[in-house]
């Protein structure tokens, strides 16, 4: 373990290897692309990582403490992100009802496949402990758990390979794409999105107020601070919950002007897909796969791509996060923590692979820019995730 005293000066190591790593690329083709990549996944890490961004701890929070602000905040970034994608999509497809999809957004079809892989993407946070998204910036924290989800996560991938095919042709080849500016235009998928999500923010407020009118413990009111706990808080502790959704949701928002929609799942799974089909352990078709939006798992011929490099900045970022902050705290993992993460990782990964994506992908990027199918996906694993918590209350009674 390092002490926390060295910390700090690894967390600089890791920023100049980050560096190092952005000059390389600026020499290869689309190297500005490739750059903008990279410092996007350190700004995602590093916000991830400070404010612990985690939709699986931010639903747990809600749900079994009855404490909204992690969900509320994941409300904010979705609601950010809905503004954000509506003003830059009006100038790519200027008329959504002529029957154009924007270019490379994460709009999939709708249909029970996709309820069935959001339900095992929860199943998977719930054993786990993490979205996949989350997996990546633990192992910047030295989780025990994470080295082995991930690892589970590519498995998750392999199964998904070999059963797309039947589901394709059983429910997705038919299902319906369905993007709701082209159904209500800009202005009423817009309206739409935002009434449903301030609807849910504020029945989730009022549920608390109640609760906690009721004798629930209240959550503890922040305390002002000057400049030197300000500046202190940024190394310690966690960042505000509120600053933390707007701040993904500023993140995903500017990813899409520069390159493809967010997403932190493309690059393990055309990894995974590219080595199984050079060993004949994958169908060499995949039945309309590469024809939808979303986390292409296309295998790729370099590394050197931006998913790639999103990814590489978000795992560096946090990194430089959680040394900085004295919050690398690995452990010897236990067999428990590895079968945790080997089950759990496999159906994040199924999940994530008939799902055309995890909440990052598919939920956040897809609904902010307007997919139903995001909606679906985002209910679907919510679903799991309460009955999990239901369960465990059963349990203890």
């Amino acid at each position: 373990m390092i002490p926390t005293t060295w910390q700090p000066l690894a967390a600089a190591f890791v920023l100049a290897g980050l560096w190092l790593l952005s000059q390389h690329a600026q020499t290869l083709p689309t190297g500005r692309t490739l750059v903008f990549a990279l410092s996007i996944g350190i700004a995602l890490g590093v916000v991830l990582q400070r404010t612990r961004f985690c939709f699986y701890c931010h639903a747990r929070d809600w749900l079994q403490r009855d404490d909204p602000r992690g969900i509320l905040a994941i409300a904010l970034a979705l609601a950010i992100g809905v503004v954000g994608m509506t003003v830059v999509q009006s100038s790519w497809v200027a008329n959504p009802q002529a029957g154009q999809l924007p270019p490379e957004m994460h709009i999939g079809p709708v249909s029970w496949v996709l309820v069935l892989a959001g339900l095992a993407f929860g199943a998977g946070m719930a054993v786990s402990g993490s979205c996949i998204s989350a997996h990546w910036y633990r192992l910047a924290e030295g989780s025990a758990v994470a080295p082995f989800a991930l690892l589970g996560t590519g498995l998750g991938f392999a199964i998904g390979f070999h059963t797309w095919n039947p589901l394709y042709s059983a429910a997705v080849a038919d299902a319906p794409v369905v993007w709701l500016p082209q159904h209500l235009g800009y202005g009423g998928a817009l309206a739409l999105q935002l009434g449903a999500l301030a609807l849910w923010c504020a029945w989730i407020w009022q549920r608390h107020v109640q609760r906690r009118s009721a004798g629930a413990p209240a959550m503890q009111p922040q305390k002002a601070r000057d400049l030197r706990s300000l500046w202190q808080s940024l190394w310690t502790g966690r960042w505000n919950y509120a600053l933390g959704g707007a701040l993904v949701g500023l993140i995903s928002v500017a990813t899409i002007v520069r390159m493809r929609p967010l997403g932190v799942t493309a690059t393990l799974g055309s990894q995974v897909r590219g080595a199984l089909q050079q060993r004949g352990w994958v169908p060499e078709r995949l039945d309309g796969l590469d024809g939808f939006a979303g986390c292409a798992t296309l295998p790729q011929e370099s590394w050197a791509t931006p998913n790639a490099l999103v990814l590489a900045g978000l795992v560096g970022g946090a990194f430089v996060a959680s040394l900085a902050s004295r919050q690398f705290t690995p452990r010897r993992p236990t067999g428990r923590d590895a079968l945790r993460g080997i089950i759990g990782g496999t159906l994040l990964g199924w999940g994530a692979m008939t799902g055309l994506g995890c909440t990052i992908g598919t939920l956040l990027s897809g609904g902010m820019a307007g997919a139903l199918g995001a909606w679906v996906f985002g209910a679907a694993v919510l679903a799991a995730l309460w009955l999990d918590f239901r369960l465990q209350a059963w349990r203890l009674r």
